[in-house]
C-alpha cells in the first residue's frame, strides 16, 4: 500500500504532499523534512529506493523516488509494494503531467495544484493504484476539464451578458427589452460607459 506521495524541489520545499494514512500536520511536516534529507543526500548513481525514515515506519516501509530536473517524486510504500512497479508508476505520473502541462515544470505544480491532484486521484486512491494507462488517465482528466469549463460557462453567463450589453454601443438606453414572450422593463439608469 502507498502511505504517502511527496514532491519537493531541490531545496526541500514541498510542492505536493498526499498522505493516505492519518498523521498530525506537525508529523506530516517532519516526515517531509526527514524524507527530503534521506533522499537528497543520496548520490545520483545509487538505486532509487531505500528504507523509510523512522517517522514513516522505519524498515517496514520503503521510500521509492525519482529525481527529475529540480523535483523529487517520492512514494512512501509498505513492504508489499514492488519497487520496480512504483518506479514505473512514478514514470507514468511524470509523463502524464508532462502531457497535460506540455513540458511540466515546478511552476505548473504550484499554480495548478488542483489539476495535479486530479491526475494523481485518477492514478491512486486510498493508497491503492487504480490506473497506470496514461491514455486512460489523460482521457479522464480531459473529461473533468471539459465539465469544469462547461460549469464555468454557466456561472460566468451573467458577467458575459453585462459585458456584451456594455459593448453594444447603443445610441440611447433601451427602455424595454423583449425576448420572445418575456418583456423586461429597464429602469432609468446612468449610462453604461
Amino acid at each position: 500500500m502507498i502511505k504517502a506521495i511527496l514532491i519537493f524541489n531541490n531545496h526541500g520545499k514541498p510542492r505536493l504532499s498526499k498522505f493516505y494514512e492519518h498523521y498530525s500536520e506537525d508529523t506530516e511536516q517532519q516526515i517531509i523534512r526527514e524524507t527530503f534529507h534521506l533522499v537528497s543526500k543520496r548520490d545520483e548513481n545509487v538505486c532509487n529506493f531505500l528504507e523509510g525514515g523512522m517517522l514513516i515506519g522505519g524498515s517496514d516501509n520503503k521510500l521509492i523516488y525519482r529525481h527529475y530536473a529540480t523535483l523529487y517524486f517520492v512514494f512512501c510504500v509498505d513492504s508489499s509494494e514492488s519497487e520496480l512497479g512504483i518506479l514505473d508508476l512514478i514514470q507514468v505520473f511524470v509523463e502524464t503531467l508532462d502531457k497535460c502541462f506540455e513540458n511540466v515544470c515546478e511552476l505548473d505544480l504550484i499554480f495548478h495544484v488542483d489539476k495535479v491532484h486530479n491526475i494523481l486521484a485518477e492514478m491512486v486512491m486510498g493508497g491503492m493504484v487504480l490506473e497506470t494507462n496514461m491514455n486512460e488517465i489523460i482521457m479522464q482528466v480531459d473529461a473533468q476539464n471539459k465539465m469544469e469549463k462547461s460549469e464555468a460557462g454557466i456561472a460566468g453567463a451573467p458577467a458575459r451578458a453585462v459585458s456584451a450589453v456594455k459593448n453594444m454601443n447603443l445610441p440611447e438606453m433601451p427602455r424595454n427589452i423583449n425576448i420572445g414572450d418575456i418583456s423586461i422593463k429597464v429602469p432609468n439608469l446612468p449610462s453604461f460607459k
